[in-house]
């Protein structure tokens, strides 16, 4: 259906590398335009071999799954007459060693708070139902084996 690219660029800049010390301090490129310092997490690789202001692939992880939830909500909220007034989501992506002894993000939490305005108010059961149908509909949760789990906020 669709070919989705990014450019992602490294350089060694002098380091020896032979011996581990190298940066992993990188950039993401995309094709609207988007130029994203990038890195190994820092709590991983720690700095000055990482570059903590810099995204690091375990976040672009959790990012992407709230970002597609997020933006299903939107889509079928509007669809079914609902204005929402904000979005907000504090997601949490949890690290940590499976059956193979590697590490992978085996759960992603997703935290949304979100506000609606105008006369047509959705009910609780709206809102799980609009959850629901984000959920099974996200490119991105359809593409992983990590456990998502939503933990709504009260607005």
């Amino acid at each position: 259906m669709g070919e989705y690219t990014a450019k992602i660029e490294w350089r060694r800049n002098g380091a020896a590398f032979t011996d581990n010390r190298f940066s992993r301090a990188h950039r993401w490129r995309f094709d609207g335009g988007a130029d994203v310092p990038a890195s190994a997490s820092p709590l991983v690789v720690p700095p000055p071999l990482s570059d903590p202001a810099g995204v690091d692939p375990e976040e672009a992880f959790v990012a992407s799954i709230a970002s597609c939830h997020m933006l299903w909500f939107l889509a079928l909220a509007a669809r079914q007459g609902f204005r929402v007034e904000h979005y907000r989501d504090d997601a949490v992506g949890i690290l940590e060693k499976i059956e193979s002894g590697k590490q992978a993000i085996t759960r992603v939490t997703l935290r949304p708070d979100i506000g609606f305005s105008g006369d047509k108010q959705p009910s609780p059961g709206d809102i799980a139902e609009l959850h629901r149908k984000a959920h099974e509909n996200c490119f991105i949760a359809n593409s992983v084996r990590t456990a998502i789990t939503l933990e709504p906020g009260a607005s």
